[in-house]
């Protein structure tokens, strides 16, 4: 069955209305920074950044560590050293071969939806600019908000330059973004989302949605 479609109010002169999407498991279907790493290095070298990266995947699974070091350490050891151009290509490649069969057609339509009425568009998420950036161009939205990694000389490092976007980070982040870009005007919020890490970004939405149904909101 087909979840229903949000009734969206049009905006107006004295309200902005803002549509924050997170990406992985709402506009697609899973993640998706593991099927990029590995289309990007090859079958080989991923297995290899997983065996490298292992200990720290595995204490994640067991809850010993959070997610931002288990994740920091898989892109440490599988894009330090990569240049700009060589992301970029990648990039684009991933998100025009790889991303059309991962598309969620109902969460995208309420992106689209939400376009076509003038409303701000953000994505918020965890995974990193590295991809990401190719993903808000070919969506066209208004920003993008994400795990930023770090470049010195035109490499990446393999090391975040901020926080892991999950979670309380979202919301600071997307907090950030709004003073940045509507100062002290009015808004509306909506926020899509699926998991646990959405769970502080849906609680400040006026309308709130998870996993394509719509939840309390504010």
């Amino acid at each position: 069955m087909n979840a229903p479609t949000p009734t969206l109010m049009n905006p107006s002169a004295e309200r902005v209305v803002i549509a924050a999407f997170d990406f992985d498991g709402t506009l697609t279907r899973g993640d998706t920074l593991i099927p990029f790493l590995r289309r990007s290095l090859g079958l080989g070298l991923f297995c290899r950044a997983l065996v490298l990266s292992s200990p720290w995947l595995m204490a994640y699974l067991l809850r010993l560590i959070s997610n931002e070091r288990a994740k920091a350490r898989l892109l440490r050891v599988s894009v330090a050293g990569w240049s700009r151009q060589q992301a970029l290509l990648r990039a684009e490649q991933f998100v025009r071969q790889a991303l059309p069969a991962m598309w969620r057609g109902a969460a995208l339509q309420q992106l689209r939806d939400h376009q076509q009425r003038g409303h701000r568009c953000v994505l918020v998420s965890a995974s990193p600019d590295l991809y990401l950036e190719a993903v808000a161009r070919t969506l066209r939205v208004d920003g993008l908000i994400c795990t930023r990694m770090a470049v010195d000389h035109g490499l990446y490092t393999g090391d975040l330059s901020t926080p892991n976007c999950y979670g309380p980070q979202k919301v600071i982040r997307l907090e950030a973004w709004l003073r940045d870009h509507i100062g002290a005007q009015a808004f509306e919020l909506y926020a899509y989302g699926d998991s646990a890490g959405d769970r502080e970004l849906l609680a400040i939405a006026d309308h709130a949605w998870l996993r394509g149904r719509p939840q309390g909101g504010k």
